[in-house]
Formats: C-alpha cells, sequence, structure tokens
C-alpha cells in the first residue's frame, strides 16, 4: 500500500491549482511559502518540451549562468598541465590533473560535478571518455569545457553554471537555486535557465517548442508556469 502524505505535504499541494498557469511572481511566492523543510530545499525547475529527442537534428543542450549562483558548493575537476594547471588552480579548481586524475576517474573516484579540460589534453580525456560520459562530465567544447583558458572556465562554473540537456522523454530537468533565496533571486534564475533553454531551439523545430513548464522545491508541489510571463523581458 502506497503511503498517505504528511499533513504539511497536503497542506501544500492544496494551496496549489493543478490546473492553473501561475505568474513567475505569484509562483515563487508559493514555491517559498510552502518550503518548510528542516534542510533548505533545491528548486526544481522542470521543461516540457514539443521535440522528439531521438531525432539528431532535435537535440537540445547547453549551458547557462545563474544570475544568483545555485546556493551550493560545485567541485571542478580540471585536466590540465604547467602553466594551465597553475592557472586552473588559483582560479580554485578542486582537482587538477593529467594522467593521475585520469587514474582517480577509472577507479571511479570521481568527487567532482565539472569537469574542464584543456585542448591539448582531449587525448588522455578520451580514455576515459566512457567512464565520464555517461554521468554528462564529459568535456565538451560547445559547453565551453573544453578551453584554453581553464581559469576562466573554472571561475564560470564555479559561479553557479548549469548545463542542460534533454532527455528521452523530451523533459529537462535541473536545480536553479535553493528555497533560501530572495523571491527575486530565485525568479531571476528561472527566467534565465528557460531564457537559455528557448534561445536553443533547434533550427528545425517549427511552431510552439515549450509543451509544459513547472517548478517545485525537494519536497514540495509542482507549480505550473505561465510562459509568456517567464520568457516577457
Amino acid at each position: 500500500m502506497a503511503t498517505k502524505p504528511g499533513k504539511r505535504i497536503r497542506s501544500a499541494r492544496e494551496q496549489v491549482n493543478a490546473e492553473k498557469l501561475y505568474p513567475l511572481g505569484e509562483a515563487v511566492k508559493l514555491l517559498k511559502a510552502n518550503a518548510r523543510t528542516k534542510f533548505d530545499e533545491t528548486v526544481d525547475l522542470a521543461i516540457n518540451l514539443t521535440i522528439d529527442p531521438k531525432q539528431s537534428d532535435q537535440q537540445v543542450r547547453g549551458m547557462v549562468s545563474m544570475p544568483n549562483g545555485l546556493g551550493k558548493t560545485v567541485r571542478v575537476a580540471v585536466f590540465a598541465k604547467g602553466e594551465k594547471a597553475d592557472a586552473a588552480k588559483k582560479a580554485g579548481a578542486d582537482i587538477v590533473g593529467a594522467d593521475d586524475l585520469a587514474d582517480m576517474i577509472q577507479k571511479g573516484e570521481m568527487n567532482f560535478d565539472v569537469c574542464i579540460a584543456s585542448p591539448d589534453m582531449m587525448a588522455l580525456v578520451g580514455k576515459v571518455g566512457k567512464i565520464l560520459g555517461p554521468k554528462g562530465l564529459m568535456p565538451n567544447p560547445k559547453l565551453g569545457t573544453v578551453t584554453p583558458d581553464v581559469e576562466k572556465a573554472v571561475k564560470t562554473a564555479k559561479s553557479g553554471q548549469v548545463e542542460f540537456k534533454v532527455e528521452k522523454a523530451a523533459i529537462i530537468h535541473a536545480g536553479v537555486g535553493k528555497a533560501s533565496f530572495s523571491e527575486q533571486a530565485i525568479a531571476e534564475n528561472i527566467k534565465a535557465f528557460v531564457g537559455a533553454v528557448n534561445r536553443a531551439k533547434p533550427a528545425g523545430v517549427k511552431g510552439a517548442f515549450f509543451k509544459k513548464v513547472s517548478v517545485s522545491t525537494t519536497m514540495g508541489p509542482g507549480i505550473k508556469l505561465d510562459l509568456g510571463d517567464v520568457l516577457a523581458a
């Protein structure tokens, strides 16, 4: 038998109209009001798209920097040698290496959230690609994680950069902040993320691109957003 949701969760669900499309400001107020757990809940976005991810020309992927960060520590690993390795360490990278970093990854030691590489290290990175790829950690020049300017890439990742990639069910999920953020900070992060996804619309997709956008906290109910309001300047 399925267990009944707790009183707090039931109360939160009762406050949300499942059929309504909420303006962003109203949705964020409701979101924060219902985040009453003892830990700082993550603000999660779920974007349902109209595309067919099985088609190679309908892939949606990119990176976006959150204007107000993510409210969490982002651990960064960098494949680099010499001056670039020194620059990465100076920028705040948590792990910097070459063959030693590849050995760690092969042993399953991947205590990092983002992996960056200088272009000259890609032959080495390729040897652990089968491990990094499925975890979404493979450095990619299109995402700015394969770059000669590793210092800038590390600082960008540390400041709260989010990678997004459409899943098989044509959905994009992402954490875009914490419930403890101000209403304005949460709204700005949501606008930045949805805007970035909108700009990543494949050229071959005609007509509507978004099917539904909803926001929730870790333990809270989903709140459908009025997309027109979110994308408004």
